[in-house]
């Protein structure tokens, strides 16, 4: 791993083995915490204390639910995976094997507990292996599925739709004449791209009005930086059956612009064939514009307040969090922080919420819109692969991506090939 400085000057660093999530699997706080709950409650029945357990699916949330049941005493026998790209590798000593590696064992004896989305693909594959072992689903991601035909998840199901009609003419109530695009997750590179290349939808099509249906705070940021003048927050459940009511009622004035969501298309299926970079899945997938379409930018940039605090030109900016990707280790950021000390830097690490800076730097926490005037000032920005890095693409400023030296998802595509950023130092992460 190198990195590189304002003189280019290279550095060799440790690092460990990192993994993008499989199946995008994003632990957010509200799965994260019913997750937790979950967990407990299993805890508490005596259901998982004495089994061996295994957990379906290597991703961010999986790393998070093994990093739980070591925290409570309970150890991972391993980690099923269809990638086999992955077999071999390791998390925390929990080894990445074949889901047929299950059978082996004795059923009775063991656990599967499931994070991803993906659930009742993999509880199928299983029963269909022949495992009759218990199989546990311990956070929510597609609320749309429930394979059952029972008298109470069907009852459950018709009074979910009947929500999401409800929560749909109140939004043609409050915004009428107004065009309303969803955006189904909390995802900042999403939510970038999304509204770099909206403007050609909307011009298409002569739309005027319209109204941005978003998830959090951030999401939100983007689309103000953009010029997205009426933006509304949904919750996670709230945003979910909107966009079902929106695609059972055939919705005419209503956009979905996302490859993953709504599950009525195939887009995302097109990265098992072909190498798409996510910039292209939006500009030519999901919005059908030429290759060399070029994207609209952000026009309603902030300044930092307190921007005379940080030294020009001898600042580094350190973003070490993301959702989509594990974080990569502390060891290795300490060498990060070393290095740019020893230079004479000054070092910041930008953070959000409950996370901590890196030791021995300062905390910075800002809102989106600032952080490229940041940035600028500081002259170098070093961060792990995430939205946050698309948002301050257009910065006048040397920029560092790290990625992990891992394939996405179970696609034959490195991390790298699909979220590369053209003008950024592309770094990726070896182990040693």
């Amino acid at each position: 791993m190198k990195i590189l400085d304002g003189n280019y000057a290279e550095r060799k660093l440790v690092c460990i083995k990192l993994w993008i999530s499989t199946g995008e699997t994003n632990m957010d706080k509200a799965h994260y915490k019913e997750m937790k709950k979950n967990l407990q409650a299993l805890l508490e029945k005596g259901m998982i204390q004495d089994k061996d357990i295994y957990v379906f699916g290597h991703c961010n949330a999986s790393e998070e639910l093994i990093d739980l049941l070591e925290e409570s005493g309970c150890n991972v026998k391993a980690i099923l995976d269809n990638n086999v790209c992955k077999h071999g590798f390791v998390y925390k000593k929990v080894p990445i094997v074949s889901p047929k590696e299950i059978m082996k064992a004795d059923c009775s004896k063991t656990i599967v507990c499931i994070v991803a989305k993906a659930y009742a693909a993999m509880e199928k594959q299983l029963r269909c292996m022949g495992y009759i072992g218990n199989v546990q689903k311990l956070a929510e991601y597609n609320s749309y599925a429930e394979y059952s035909l029972s008298p109470e998840t069907i009852h459950k199901k018709v009074e979910r739709v009947k929500r999401g009609i409800e929560l749909l003419e109140q939004q043609k109530e409050q915004y009428p004449g107004y065009y309303r695009i969803y955006c189904p997750f909390s995802a900042l590179g999403d939510m970038y791209y999304m509204m770099s290349y909206l403007p050609y939808f909307l011009e298409k099509r002569e739309i005027r009005n319209y109204v941005v249906f978003t998830i959090g705070h951030c999401c939100k940021e983007v689309v103000t930086m953009f010029g997205g003048e009426l933006t509304e927050i949904f919750s996670q459940k709230d945003m979910d059956e909107s966009i079902q009511a929106v695609l059972y009622t055939n919705d005419r004035e209503a956009f979905i612009p996302h490859h993953d969501r709504p599950y009525v298309t195939k887009l995302a299926q097109a990265l098992y064939k072909k190498k798409i970079s996510l910039e292209m899945i939006y500009k030519s997938g999901i919005f059908g514009l030429r290759e060399d379409c070029i994207p609209y930018k952000p026009i309603k940039l902030g300044r930092y307040e307190l921007l005379e605090q940080i030294t020009p030109g001898k600042a580094v900016i350190l973003s070490p969090y993301a959702k989509s990707i594990a974080n990569i280790s502390k060891i290795y950021w300490k060498q990060i922080v070393s290095y740019y000390k020893k230079k004479g830097y000054q070092v910041f690490t930008n953070t959000a919420g409950e996370e901590k800076p890196l030791e021995g730097t300062i905390r910075l926490e800002v809102r989106l819109s600032e952080l490229s005037s940041i940035v600028e000032r500081a002259g170098t920005f070093v961060g792990i692969r995430s939205g946050l890095c698309d948002v301050i693409r257009e910065a006048n400023c040397k920029k560092v991506v790290l990625y992990p030296d891992c394939y996405y998802s179970d696609t034959k595509w490195k991390v790298e090939e699909i979220f590369h950023l053209d003008n950024y130092e592309n770094i990726v992460v070896h182990e040693k």
